[in-house]
């Protein structure tokens, strides 16, 4: 008897994708046949994104997409699941009728189950508490071999005021150490050399478990694991950067130099609005200390452009922060109006100013990437490499300066074959728009 086909697209960030992962791994285990095209799946599931507006819209369209092919009969069902299910429910069986099922995150270890009730043409939509939601276990691996996500908690109990993720996914909750270790370690059996820690807030890891913050104390048990080569820290909080936790990144060879601290602004008055701490002073304090002590690191930030009231003067101050840091990595994004927070309640900013703000930082911030780039010409780097580009006849990779996904590449010329996975030291010789280049020196 031919196997059901099932496919799932996973849509938002990496935390979404490890719970696709999960379920997948639900999936096989239970006799369905995983496929990676959802246009030739019996059952195609979307793993939807809630976070912002623009999330939510590539969410619907992927719904749609796939109700065109549905419709001509060239998939059978559509299953949706992830936080823009958990968020909206009936309004997506409503005015989504491509749907044949709606489920929430509470119900991702239920998906064999919801599968089989599509299957049999029933209508399905399952609520259970979101709190029930896997936060680890057995999954298919969607990255390339070499690299993974390492979900350490879910939730958040940070209630910013402009996000709708505690509404979403509920409050911070963390996973043992012992359950986030034996994952780790299995991961590394299977290949994995660069485990990325993730969590809505990977600095508050344990707290809610443990009494106290155990991220330093998590980053040095996975520093034991033998065959992981890079650990990589996402997703941090400035209030829970503890001395600890810097002097760990600082002195364990395997945490590469690199943390991903989203700060959202630089103004007291904006980021006390935003139900968050600090200010230009303070931050700076912080980065400076972190840079001091943690020699060669690279600072990823995201900011916020036009946040409700945010007066010229404070946006300008958050500019010239950002131009003073000199971030090696920055994001900024026009301020999202998400319903039901409490910054959606503010007089809100023209969305033409908002987005004009976001364009004059991110420009700013292209000439300091240009300049970053430019002062690794010549210097000799450790690459992972990812690939070999056909179309460009080099091969590409990452040093510990970029991220997985949402940093550049380096591209680089071998005279020998290079393995995808393979660590090699590459020397630095020019560099294309964000890009390195880069010929094998070894």
């Amino acid at each position: 008897m031919e196997k059901i086909k099932v496919a799932i697209v996973s849509l938002g960030c990496a935390k979404n994708r490890v719970d696709a992962e999960m379920m997948l791994y639900k999936l096989r285990a239970a006799g369905f046949e995983i496929i990676s095209d959802p246009g030739l799946a019996d059952v195609s599931i979307v793993n939807t994104c809630g976070f912002i507006e623009s999330a939510k819209q590539e969410s619907i369209e992927e719904i749609l997409e796939l109700g065109k092919l549905k419709a001509e009969g060239q998939i059978k069902h559509i299953l949706v699941t992830g936080c823009l299910a958990e968020r909206y429910r009936e309004e997506i069986k409503n005015e989504l009728p491509e749907a044949d099922a709606v489920i929430g995150i509470g119900a991702n270890g239920d998906i064999v189950e919801a599968v089989k009730s599509v299957l049999k043409g029933e209508e399905t939509l399952m609520f259970p508490d979101k709190t029930l939601m896997p936060l680890g276990d057995k999954r298919i691996q969607s990255t390339p071999l070499h690299y993974a996500y390492l979900k350490v908690a879910d939730g958040c109990d940070n209630r910013c005021t402009y996000c709708a993720i505690p509404l979403i996914r509920g409050g911070f909750r963390s996973r043992p150490i012992e359950d986030i270790l034996s994952e780790a370690s299995e991961l590394a059996e299977k290949g994995v050399r660069e485990l990325c820690v993730i969590a809505q807030d990977t600095t508050r890891y344990g707290l809610d478990l443990y009494g106290e913050l155990k991220l330093a104390e998590l980053l040095k048990e996975l520093c034991k694991i033998e065959k992981l080569r890079w650990i990589r820290v996402l997703y941090c909080y400035p209030d829970n950067i503890t001395d600890e936790l810097i002097d760990t990144i600082a002195s364990e060879d395997k945490i590469v130099k690199y943390i991903d601290l989203p700060l959202q602004h630089s103004n007291g008055r904006i980021l006390k609005a935003m139900n968050r701490t600090g200010n230009t002073e303070s931050l700076t304090a912080l980065l400076t200390k972190i840079r001091e002590r943690i020699p060669g690191v690279v600072l990823r930030t995201t900011l916020i452009a036009g946040f409700p009231t945010e007066t010229e003067a404070e946006f300008e101050e958050a500019a010239q922060f950002a131009k003073d840091v000199r971030f090696e990595r920055l994001g900024c994004f026009a301020y999202s109006t998400e319903e039901d927070t409490p910054a959606a309640l503010l007089p809100q900013i023209e969305e033409e100013i908002r987005e004009k703000r976001a364009e004059l930082i991110m420009e700013q911030q292209q000439y300091i990437m240009d300049e970053f780039n430019a002062g690794r010409i010549g210097t000799t780097q450790v690459v992972l490499c990812e690939g070999f580009d056909r179309y460009a006849e080099c091969y590409f990779g990452r040093t510990y300066a970029e991220a997985p996904e949402v940093d550049p590449n380096v591209f680089f010329t071998s005279d020998r074959k290079v393995h995808e996975g393979e660590f090699v030291k590459v020397k630095i010789t020019d560099t294309l728009d964000c890009d390195l280049l880069g010929e094998l020196s070894e």
